[in-house]
């Protein structure tokens, strides 16, 4: 297990803010909550990346890529993960935006527009809009994978019918994504990869982050599953993304905890007058929910209490103004822009869990520790959440 601090980066924040930043004891709290999901075998390794707009406050690397004390310790600057659903959020809704933004598809407009093979049972009615939040109607999900070919998946996912009245209520759908990575590709004459690399990665430096990455790299990958004895590092465990060649709306993004950093660093510097990569006035929408959408905005999500009065993923101290998402590998990003404050959380759950529970319980129950112990660490916990604590 990883005991010391990034520390390249733990020197670099006692140059840049040597009055303001809290001390790496500070974050003893978030150091514990990572360990213990760690100790009850939720995890084998984990990174957590915690900063403000205009600089990281806390990077570290936890426990190692496998349950083998001799494999890698995962490290911030270098490690590669599969993000699993946050892809929904760093590829398909920013490069969404940023075709919004150079009024090249209109977020209102039927999605049939620029898929015409999207047609029939209501399915006219479906906007850019309702991929993005999940109130299209379509399914959460559909064995695409057991298709013949990319084509025939690509040609089933076209048929799948509405089960819902469109526009009326969101179901978290990995359709919808799927669906608004097609869409990209379509107006864009590029591949998915390609567009959101060139319009979102690069101008962001996230020179790490890619989808399917190169098999130089996949020694840095941390596996995200077993086959046959041996773990799986470097491809989508998702089934579905992989028919679809790696490349796809939901999930296929691999980036590093310092790379998701500079995605949330993005976010908080979005304001009515000025954003770092897109116009400012379209990125400020994909901050905006409806009564339909509930805790759904345009690709993000927002906190809510389970029904049983459990934490949200995002914490008992998590605000009105926290948008986030969750991956099912085990991955999490959130930023509060009340607060100027983010948390990376990029863990493998995914690979061969050892708690004795549900996996999934226990790093909801860890990301919610995690999230809260950030934010008490820079004194940020004060929401109407926080009464359940």
């Amino acid at each position: 297990m990883n005991t010391t601090p990034h520390l390249a980066l733990a020197a670099l924040l006692s140059f840049a803010l040597p009055s303001t930043a809290p001390a790496q004891h500070a974050f003893g709290a978030v150091d514990a909550a990572v360990r213990e999901g760690i100790t009850r075998g939720v995890y084998p390794g984990a990174v957590v990346v915690i900063g403000r707009s205009d600089t990281v406050l806390y990077a570290k690397g936890y426990g190692r890529f496998t349950w083998t004390k001799g494999s890698a310790v995962p490290d911030p600057d270098s490690t590669l993960w599969d993000l699993a659903s946050l892809s929904k959020v760093l590829g398909t809704a920013s490069a969404m935006a940023v075709l919004a933004a150079d009024k090249r598809v209109d977020l209102d407009a039927p999605v049939n527009r620029y898929l015409p093979e999207f047609d029939g049972g209501g399915k006219d009615l479906v906007t850019i809009r309702m991929l993005l939040d999940h109130t299209s109607g379509l399914p959460a999900y559909a064995q695409l994978y057991r298709s013949a070919s990319s084509a025939a998946a690509i040609a089933k996912l076209f048929s799948i019918p509405l089960q819902r009245a469109v526009g009326k209520s969101a179901i978290y759908s990995d359709l919808n994504a799927m669906l608004a990575g097609l869409l990209i590709e379509r107006v864009s004459g590029q591949t998915l990869d390609t567009f959101t690399r060139s319009a979102v990665f690069a101008p962001l430096g996230m020179h790490a982050t890619t989808y399917r990455p190169a098999t130089s790299d996949k020694v840095r990958v941390v596996p995200t599953s077993v086959f046959r004895g041996q773990a799986v590092a470097g491809v989508v465990n998702d089934e579905n993304a992989r028919r679809l060649d790696g490349v796809a709306g939901h999930p296929g993004v691999f980036s590093t905890g310092m790379d998701v950093a500079r995605f949330a660093q993005s976010w908080l510097k979005v304001t009515p007058l000025s954003a770092p990569w897109a116009d400012a006035s379209t990125l400020l929408q994909f901050f905006q929910r409806t009564p339909a959408s509930g805790s759904r905005a345009l690709g993000w999500d927002t906190p809510e209490l389970l029904a049983a009065g459990g934490p949200s993923v995002f914490g008992r101290c998590a605000t009105a103004a926290t948008f986030g998402h969750t991956g099912w590998t085990g991955t999490e990003i959130w930023i509060d822009r009340e607060h100027d404050l983010f948390l990376v959380f990029l863990t493998n759950r995914s690979y061969s869990p050892r708690t004795s529970g549900s996996s999934f319980t226990q790093l909801r129950l860890t990301r919610a520790k995690v999230s809260d112990a950030a934010r008490r660490s820079v004194d940020a916990c004060a929401s109407p959440f926080s009464a359940a604590d």
